[in-house]
């Protein structure tokens, strides 16, 4: 059946473009601006609760194991431990193969982690993002992360609101580039709203999109957006952040303990490094092997078979971080499992979506991030060294600001968003050496998560004008 053609914007979206078009910067931005926040923070709540009960009735039901949750959704609850190890893998491997087909059938650009292909789109059709890709999206990765396939819920919610804003500059008729600073508000907006993380969305919006530069036009209507967003989410789900409020803070009497942020910042660097060469790695192999939807399936049986071993790595992983900021909690986490999961984490991510899964990659960044703090603070609690602070809170916030920080080349944004997540803007001293560090050796090595990323505005505007020439 041939597809619908598309025949333009009708009569009152027309007048609406018009309008729009010949407003003032200001009401151009607020207008839009609303309406994509509106979205975002709708499809946030949607894709939220879609992904929740997949993950109750896929993980929960079928195989009776509830994996912990963080404080700020419904409250902070732990894992059940395992009553039916055996299903497990089939759960993994089932989720995994009924979220293949259906990329596979309906949108295969769907396939993977979906911020990058929103980057994309940023900067070669702002204007040309399928809306059926977002639908497909959220279903495809409700399988997969419900299933316990690790991904992060972020992929999915940022192609919704891009998705928006790209739907809406098409049917009014707005300039292109009025499109790419809509969708690229729609990535910041979407990101920040899953994670009720509203600065750092409006900073993402100018920073994800190149690995040295900022688009500094989606600023404002960064704000406008992810403060709209945030209040829809938060009249709906509450405005309790993600991980509560952590103690994060750290009082420096000496300036010898700042060494302990500098080690942060440095392994940091190394295991984001390691996220995005494994993770791309996997990509590249699975490119080059045949098998279509059998792929992904064997990745999640795989990951299920490894989630036995390891149970931090299936799934979102949110509630282990809470589990990690508390002395109690992370201290009755096994030694190696708290010193392996950063790598366990990196290949369950590459298997999950690496192969052609569906799901975010930001979300097991932070996880990532936050089992470097943790295991740094264990050793060094364990050895009794000194300057170790006697709660692990601000080595886990540091390490997830680092980790992901530098990979993504956003380190400002992803610093103030861990900081709205976890209340803990008193860890921003400690966190400006880690990131600082983490950031300098990650640009040396020309390395990201986000492949779709451009230089800076520069080679970016030079790349457009030879595609048009």
């Amino acid at each position: 059946m041939p597809a619908a053609k598309d025949t333009g914007p009708d009569e009152s979206s027309g007048r609406l473009g018009a309008f729009i078009q010949s407003s003032g910067y200001v009401r151009k931005w607020l207008i839009l601006g609303i309406a994509i926040g509106v979205i975002a923070g709708v499809g946030a709540v949607v894709f939220y609760q879609l992904l929740k009960y997949a993950g109750e009735f896929l993980l929960g039901y079928l195989a009776d194991y509830r994996i912990p949750t963080p404080v700020g959704e419904d409250g902070h609850h732990p894992a059940s431990g395992f009553h039916r190890p055996w299903a497990i893998p089939l759960v993994t491997t089932a989720g995994a193969f009924l979220s293949a087909v259906i990329v596979a059938w309906l949108a295969p650009e769907a396939e993977g982690h979906g911020t990058d292909e929103a980057i994309e789109a940023v900067h070669s059709y702002p204007t040309n993002i399928r809306s059926r890709v977002v639908l497909v999206k959220m279903v495809a990765s409700a399988l997969t992360i419900g299933s316990g396939g690790s991904g992060g819920r972020e992929g999915p919610t940022a192609q919704i609101s891009a998705g928006f804003g790209s739907l809406l500059t098409r049917r009014l008729n707005l300039p292109v580039e009025d499109g790419r600073i809509a969708v690229a508000v729609g990535i910041g907006s979407g990101i920040g709203a899953i994670f009720g993380a509203p600065l750092g969305g409006a900073v993402l919006a100018t920073s994800i999109i190149y690995r040295e530069d900022l688009e500094y036009r989606s600023l404002v209507p960064g704000f406008i957006a992810s403060a709209t967003a945030y209040a829809v989410l938060g009249s709906i789900m509450g405005f309790e952040p993600l991980f509560g409020f952590v103690d994060a803070e750290y009082r420096f009497e000496e300036a010898w303990p700042l060494l302990w942020f500098a080690l942060i910042g440095v392994i940091a660097a190394a295991i984001g490094y390691l996220y995005a060469r494994v993770f791309y790695w996997t990509v590249a192999l699975t490119d080059r092997l045949p098998g279509g939807v059998l792929k992904p399936t064997f990745g999640g049986l795989l990951v299920g078979l490894l989630g036995l071993l390891i149970p931090q790595i299936l799934s979102s992983g949110y509630g282990w971080i809470q589990e990690a900021i508390a002395r109690p909690t992370l201290t009755a986490i096994p030694l190696w499992i708290v010193l392996a999961l950063p790598i366990a984490k990196i290949v369950a991510t590459s298997l999950s979506i690496g192969t052609g899964g569906s799901g975010g990659i930001f979300g097991p960044g932070i996880v990532i991030g936050a089992f470097v703090g943790a295991a740094i603070w264990r050793v060094g609690e364990l050895w009794g060294l000194p300057g170790v602070p006697s709660d692990p809170g601000i080595f886990v916030v540091v390490g997830m600001m680092a980790c992901f920080g530098s990979v993504a080349h956003a380190p400002l944004a992803i610093m103030i968003m861990v900081a709205e997540m976890t209340g803990s803007f008193a860890a921003i001293p400690g966190a400006i050496i880690a990131v600082g560090i983490a950031s300098l050796l990650m640009s040396r090595s020309g390395v990201s998560i986000y492949r779709s990323q451009r230089l800076n505005r520069e080679t970016a505007e030079a790349e457009r004008a030879r595609q048009s020439a």
